[in-house]
């Protein structure tokens, strides 16, 4: 047993078993405290994959964020189709920016993710997981440590203070290898870009393929000093 310190100071005890490491045992700690008031922020990459299956077992109707930017992959639109189709019980919501894309450019300019790449994140992806999270206790993210060094301390219960709420993030011990085990196991369906040197798939002027699987994270925001999207700095 390894023993986590929530962030009321509240000892929380999590078996880390060796096919799982502790994903099923937090998701079900999660949904059985929060409910209906704990919302899994899903980007429907490789992790979230594993997440909205392992959710799945655990509470059928959960519900299930994208943040949608408006300017996604077409494969990740197509992804969220087919997973839809795959756990008909989950709501799955597609959320948008107040601002479109042509109200954007208008206030600040035409291709704000180049000229003020924190800006249009700000705009298109933490306003409005800061506006659904209004409404809920805690929220759930595949981070994992091995992703980042930024997110080699990531706990399973977290305190976040940037959008006042509680991060739990119940992969934190699984390796890449262990992700794509899970998925190819269960025969899950994934995002095609995968298969295309894209391990970490966010905005398509934001993502490239990545330059080295040592860093998993390099083809976001390439040639700039940008390494997160707001939501977990």
């Amino acid at each position: 047993m390894l023993t986590y310190t929530s962030w009321s100071d509240t000892s929380l005890q999590f078996e880390v078993d060796e096919v799982y490491k502790g994903a099923l045992n937090v998701l079900e700690w999660a949904y059985a405290h929060y409910g209906d008031e704990v919302v899994y922020a899903c980007s429907f990459g490789i992790e979230g994959i594993v997440l909205i299956d392992l959710i799945s077992k655990v509470k059928p109707n959960a519900k299930i964020l994208f943040l949608d930017t408006d300017v996604h992959f077409k494969e990740t639109y197509e992804t969220i189709e087919k997973v839809k189709q795959n756990y008909p019980d989950l709501r799955i919501e597609l959320k948008k920016p107040t601002l479109t894309l042509d109200e954007q450019a208008q206030q600040f300019g035409e291709e704000l993710w180049k000229t003020n790449p924190n800006k249009c994140c700000d705009i298109r992806k933490l306003t409005p997981l800061r506006e659904t999270l209004s409404g809920s206790k805690a929220w759930i993210s595949g981070l994992r440590r091995d992703q980042s060094e930024t997110r080699q301390s990531t706990e399973f219960i977290n305190k976040d203070n940037k959008f006042e709420s509680i991060k739990i993030c119940p992969l934190i011990y699984w390796t890449w290898k262990d992700v794509w085990r899970y998925v190819s196991k269960h025969n899950l369906t994934y995002n095609p870009l995968h298969d295309q040197n894209y391990p970490s798939i966010g905005c398509l002027h934001c993502t490239k393929p990545a330059f080295t699987m040592d860093d998993l994270r390099s083809g976001r925001w390439s040639g700039s000093n940008k390494t997160e999207c707001g939501l977990h700095d």
